[in-house]
């Protein structure tokens, strides 16, 4: 009997302790801070927006440094442009005056005026007074095709002599009635073959519309 009994109570003795131990493991999980699930740590999350605020500064400091470059170089080109317009007119504008002086020094020795233009390239089979007259016949407009009508013309009318008077009072290249018309252009019109035939040429726009107009009313009346 006394056995039993020490057997019961060893039985009841362990279901108490086992009752304790859980009731404590309980409270000391109680006690202790679980984060539930799916919640991000903090400090981790603010790490990430910085590395992704210093990428955005990055990207921002990348692009400024792209534009910065873009307008440099549109500054370069716009300067290099600029520079190149003013090289040009400044070399404009010396041709002018070199030209100029050698008209006022020609005008007083009664020399004859150079011809100081381009010539293009379809004009430089042609010399003298003719290569000056075909450019400046482009230069009024006019096509190619009309410098053999010009140079017939004017082969009549004075063999291209910017010095060729007539008896009555015709003088230069395109025999203008009387010469002084030409002072129109330029008062030059005595020494200067280009005043000549610019003059001749808005003469020969105004009444016969081109040069091989010009042409066939010379050859129909020998005259124009």
């Amino acid at each position: 009997m006394n056995r039993q009994w020490s057997r019961v109570g060893v039985r009841v003795a362990s279901v108490v302790l086992l009752v304790a131990g859980a009731a404590g493991g309980f409270y000391l999980g109680e006690g202790r801070q679980v984060r539930p699930v799916g919640q991000v740590d903090l400090s981790a999350q603010a790490q990430i927006d910085e590395v992704q605020l210093l990428k955005a500064r990055q990207n921002q400091h990348v692009a400024a440094r792209a534009w910065q470059r873009e307008a440099e170089s549109e500054a370069a080109d716009k300067a290099a442009v600029e520079a190149r317009s003013a090289a040009g007119k400044a070399h404009d504008l010396a041709q002018r005056v070199v030209a100029k002086r050698a008209a006022e020094k020609a005008k007083k020795s009664g020399a004859t005026v150079p011809y100081n233009g381009p010539i293009p390239s379809s004009c430089q089979e042609f010399v003298g007074n003719r290569a000056t007259g075909c450019a400046l016949m482009l230069e009024a407009g006019f096509a190619i095709d009309q410098f053999p009508c010009l140079n017939n013309m004017w082969n009549k009318e004075s063999g291209w002599n910017h010095r060729a008077e007539n008896p009555n009072g015709a003088y230069g290249i395109p025999q203008a009635f009387p010469g002084s018309k030409m002072s129109s252009v330029a008062d030059d019109w005595r020494t200067n073959p280009a005043t000549q035939i610019r003059w001749g040429l808005g003469y020969i726009k105004g009444k016969y519309k081109t040069p091989c107009g010009a042409w066939t009313h010379w050859e129909a009346n020998h005259s124009y």
